[in-house]
C-alpha cells in the first residue's frame, strides 16, 4: 500500500532558502496511526513535519543525483513535458523502522526539473510496479494539468490531482495495468481533465 503521494520543490524558489523544499500537494492514504496521547491538532503537526522530513530527503537526493550526472536544477520550461519526464532523475531510498513511520518504508521519488514527484510506500510493495504507478501519475500530471507550464500553479489545481489519484492509486492501492486497460484509463482520465 502507498502510504503517501507528494508533490514538491527540488530547486530553491525565491521564498525559500536553498536548503528548503515546499511541498505543493500531498495526499496521505490509509488511516491515522495510533497517537491516541495527542490531540488532533498535534497530529495534524506531527504528520505535516513527517512530509517536510520525506521532501527534504527528496530534495538531497535529487541534488546529489543531478550533482553526480553534472546535470543542473534549472528552472526553465521545456516546451515539450514528455521530453521533461524523459529526462527526469529518479531514486529510490528506504526509512528504517519507527523513524518517520510506524513500520520500514520505502521512497520512490522522480525529479523533473524544479519538481519531484514522491511515493512513500510500505517495504513489502512491488517496488517494479510502483516506479510505474509514479511514472504515471507525473506523466498525467505533467501532460494533462501541465505543471511545468507559465503561471502553472499545483496549490490551484489539488482537485485534478486528488482526481488522477483516485483513478491511479485507488485508496493507496497499486493498480496492475496491462494495455487495454491502461488505455481505457488514460481515456478516462483524459475525459475527466478536459471538463
Amino acid at each position: 500500500m502507498v502510504i503517501c503521494f507528494l508533490i514538491h520543490t527540488v530547486c530553491p524558489v525565491s521564498a525559500l532558502s536553498a536548503g528548503e523544499s515546499r511541498i505543493l500537494y500531498a495526499r496521505v492514504f490509509g488511516p491515522e496511526t495510533g497517537d491516541g496521547d495527542f490531540t488532533p491538532e498535534q497530529r495534524r503537526l506531527m504528520q505535516k513535519e513527517k512530509l517536510h522530513v520525506v521532501a527534504r530527503q527528496v530534495r538531497c537526493a535529487v541534488a546529489l543525483s543531478r550533482e553526480a550526472s553534472g546535470g543542473l536544477c534549472v528552472e526553465a520550461v521545456l516546451g515539450e513535458e514528455a521530453a521533461a519526464l524523459g529526462e527526469a532523475d529518479s531514486g529510490v531510498f528506504s526509512l528504517g523502522d519507527a523513524e518517520l513511520f510506524p513500520d520500514r518504508t520505502v521512497v520512490l521519488w522522480l525529479g523533473v526539473q524544479s519538481l519531484a514527484f514522491t511515493l512513500v510506500c510500505r517495504s513489502h510493495e512491488n517496488l517494479l510496479l510502483a516506479e510505474g504507478a509514479l511514472r504515471n501519475i507525473a506523466r498525467h500530471c505533467l501532460e494533462e494539468l501541465r505543471l511545468l507550464g507559465p503561471g502553472a500553479e499545483v496549490l490551484l489545481k489539488s482537485d485534478r490531482v486528488d482526481g488522477l489519484l483516485h483513478r491511479l492509486l485507488p485508496h493507496g492501492q497499486l493498480l496492475f495495468l496491462n494495455h487495454r486497460f491502461a488505455f481505457a484509463l488514460d481515456k478516462e482520465i483524459a475525459s475527466y481533465v478536459s471538463k
